[in-house]
């Protein structure tokens, strides 16, 4: 589930996604997964990516609707209809607070060869802080490892509790095969 349009100040952008945007390869295109009021898709931009962003409500990103570098698609996810970016993939692909396991094997294959996943949503752990509570919205210990692979390689994955507001949170950072970091890992 998206977050619900945006009536106040933005949210930040997530420092796990700041962390790692920047393995997504020049020149590409960063898709957005479940994009809600777009902070992530303001971060790829002003790092100088062109930018794809996905939702069922686009009210949030309604000022990115004119920038000839973004590509807004309003799709609800989780109608049972195909994945809308079957056959495309991208430089990177980043989702944040948002869990559909129907197309979460979708979202993997949408990473190029040489492209960037920064995956970040809550975990089991997370009903003793609040919502969501319900496990079909909570990864289970180690799923986003194992929904990488063997197409991706994980190069940093976290299973932490955080606080401002507390939540328990599931994070990966995984790469394509031929992503340069395999062989020339980021300063850390």
């Amino acid at each position: 589930m998206s977050a619900p349009p945006h009536t106040r100040e933005p949210l930040p952008a997530s420092p796990w996604v700041e962390r790692f945007i920047s393995g997504a390869p020049r020149g590409g295109k960063v898709l957005d997964v479940a994009c809600g009021g777009g902070r992530h898709l303001r971060l790829a931009l002003a790092r100088g990516y062109d930018v794809v962003g996905v939702d069922r409500d686009l009210t949030g990103v309604a000022d990115l609707e004119r920038d000839p570098r973004a590509e807004l698609l309003a799709a609800d996810l989780e109608d049972g209809q195909s994945f809308p970016f079957h056959g495309r993939t991208f430089a990177g692909v980043v989702v944040t607070n948002y869990l559909w396991r129907p197309i979460l094997p979708d979202i993997v294959a949408c990473v190029a060869s040489d492209g960037v996943l920064v995956y970040e949503t809550f975990a089991i752990g997370n009903e003793r802080c609040g919502r969501p509570s319900n496990p079909d919205f909570l990864l289970r210990p180690g799923e986003l490892v194992d929904a990488v692979g063997p197409r991706l390689v994980p190069i940093a994955f976290e299973h932490v509790t955080r606080s401002g507001p507390p939540r328990v949170v599931q994070r990966i950072a995984a790469v394509g095969r031929d992503h340069p970091w395999l062989w020339s890992p980021p300063a850390g």
